[in-house]
């Protein structure tokens, strides 16, 4: 009897120490991931701290990254935090000073989760702590640097979390793991490799409290990639939070370089093809997370632009996580509500082709597209999260630039191509231009490659004549960059090639998405991007069987139709109440019932 009691208290001490040891990453790449992520598709992301207080960054910048640009003492951020704060101090002393001035007086918690409701939102993602180490809660490891001892003097985390959840939604978490301001690790200032004091001592347990008292299903870190996943502990983090929230949580990707788990977060994108993890696109309406009073509102989405970009991500597999950066007030812009208002109603009319989808065999039909740039005196773009057009992706397009470039006078010039990602200059085939290749193509650069030797030449050109220059950029994913420089004297400086650049871009557009149910006997969902007019005929179509019937989303009846023996899909659509019709925009979804 002793030996059995010994042998099951073995047992259970060997379960209790198994339970407990750290996972490997194969181990937490084996646990299957939520469906629920998967089949919500769309999360609203809140961005709100100190740093909407100047609401401030350049005109593509990131309003959130204040604190770095006071670390760098960037004019602009500086002149925007001198009405708040006194620049002659060190930056956290001056940061600090935010906090007179951020009051959240008109925030009704409620109000932002019936909202992100509406929208059609299924999760919420807060930001509890951003790189600035300001906590939205009342953390034992921040006792004086949070928002419920300064700022609104409210648990914002607690409030907003009750809220969301009366609304039925799934609250998630964004935590920085660094911090610019820790005086145990001051990230970008201290050496990477002495975080380990700050990890253990601070954000360990930091991260545990956070996790234990609001249970969030979703965990979206951050500020990762200078560091590795050792040491940031990250396997030991995302197995305790697992096994503490239970089956329903999910985290993201960016626990560490080269992590390979947790959902994949595209930012700023055109989306990714790769459906072996979950994914979803994190972006604002506009450019920034945290608001940014200095936007354009050219850099805006309009409401069409973003249900059907929507629309596209979740074609392609994937979701949106959309951004919202609340005023320091409370109070979330009209812009953003009105965006946020329009895609509600949309999905109110076409969320079954959304909620719990799956990709289509073919997600998307394209056609190409192109349009004249605006003349401009000089190649020195950073687009940053733009393209250069409205209207245009802000990934995967080339553009095409040329102009004659009059030469001022005669000497080596030493020419400097960049761009992220590629670009080719190709010129005339003149007497003037004296290069050791010959031929066309005088110069390629390519951003990814370990060396660029071909990113510099120097040619000899004669005052007086004229250089006829070709640049074919072409832009994949990510930053989107390009420059045509030249040095006079020898490499000390560079200048960018003056002349009369015109421009053509090319991009494929997209016509129209699919979609299909979860299973194989589920509808096949047309979005179509372009208001259809008295028949509509969609190319390259599975085959019908006769009775399948075609409705339009939003309209009573069905619509008549036919197939051509391409495969063509002829739809009728005059049978339709035209007041229907009408009172659908941005765009519209054909179910085709099997």
């Amino acid at each position: 009897m002793k030996t059995k009691i010994l042998f099951l208290l073995f047992i259970f001490q060997f379960s209790i120490f198994n339970f407990l040891r750290a996972q490997t990453w194969d181990d937490l790449n084996a646990r299957p991931y939520p469906q629920w992520f998967s089949d919500a598709k769309l999360g609203i992301f809140v961005h709100w701290g100190l740093y909407s207080v100047p609401a401030y960054a350049g005109k593509e910048g990131y309003g959130e990254w204040l604190y770095k640009g006071l670390m760098s003492r960037d004019p602009g951020r500086m002149r925007a935090m001198s009405y708040y704060a006194d620049t002659s101090l060190p930056v956290c002393e001056m940061y600090a000073q935010l906090t007179d001035h951020w009051h959240g007086e008109l925030w009704q918690p409620q109000e932002w989760a019936r909202l992100f409701r509406e929208a059609g939102a299924r999760y919420v993602v807060l930001v509890t702590k951003h790189h600035d180490g300001y906590c939205l809660w009342d953390s034992p490891q921040q006792p004086d640097w949070n928002s419920t001892v300064s700022g609104p003097r409210r648990n914002i985390v607690a409030d907003l979390t009750e809220a969301v959840r009366r609304e039925g939604l799934t609250m998630g978490f964004y935590y920085s793991l660094p911090e610019w301001s820790n005086p145990l690790h001051r990230w970008t200032l201290d050496p990477h490799d002495s975080i380990r004091r700050y990890v253990d001592t601070y954000m360990v347990p930091q991260f545990k409290e956070l996790v234990s008292r609001y249970k969030p299903d979703l965990l979206f870190s951050d500020g990762d990639w200078d560091f590795s996943a050792d040491q940031l502990r990250s396997v030991e983090l995302i197995d305790w939070y697992y096994r503490t929230v239970g089956p329903n949580a999910i985290v993201n990707d960016r626990w560490g370089r080269g992590t390979q788990h947790g959902f994949r977060t595209p930012e700023y994108s055109a989306g990714i093809a790769d459906t072996t993890r979950p994914w979803a696109e994190c972006r604002g309406i506009g450019r920034s997370f945290g608001l940014n009073r200095n936007e354009d509102l050219d850099n805006y989405l309009t409401s069409a632009a973003l249900i059907q970009h929507f629309c596209e991500l979740v074609a392609h597999g994937g979701g949106l996580t959309l951004n919202v950066g609340p005023y320091a007030d409370g109070t979330i812009p009209l812009i953003q509500q009105e965006r946020l208002r329009d895609l509600g109603r949309w999905m109110e009319v076409n969320g079954e082709a959304i909620y719990g989808s799956r990709p289509h065999s073919i997600p998307c039909q394209r056609i190409t597209a192109t349009a004249d740039l605006p003349p401009i005196s000089a190649i020195d773009y950073d687009w940053v999260r733009n393209a250069p057009l409205p209207g245009m992706p802000v990934d995967n397009f080339v553009v095409d630039w040329s102009a004659d470039v009059p030469v001022p006078e005669t000497q080596d010039y030493i020419v400097r191509l960049r761009a992220d990602d590629e670009i080719s200059l190709f010129a005339n085939d003149d007497s003037t231009v004296r290069a050791t290749d010959g031929g066309e193509l005088l110069m390629h650069y390519r951003h990814d490659w370990a060396e660029n030797p071909t990113a510099e030449r120097t040619f000899h050109l004669e005052k007086g004549s004229v250089w006829t220059i070709r640049l074919a950029y072409r832009e994949g994913d990510l930053e989107a960059t390009a420059s045509l420089t030249w040095s006079r004297d020898g490499g000390k400086t560079f200048e960018p090639v003056p002349a009369d650049w015109r421009g053509t871009a090319t991009w494929e557009r997209t016509r129209r998405c699919f979609t299909v149910g979860a299973n194989q006997h589920s509808p096949l969902y047309v979005i179509e991007f372009e208001r259809p007019g008295r028949t509509l005929a969609l190319p390259d179509m599975p085959r019908l069987q006769k009775g399948t019937a075609v409705t339009l989303l939003g309209t009573t009846g069905t619509v008549q139709w036919k197939q051509k023996k391409d495969g063509t899909l002829i739809l009728d659509l005059t049978t339709l109440d035209p007041t229907e019709l009408n009172a659908l925009n941005h765009a519209w979804t054909f179910k085709i019932s099997p």
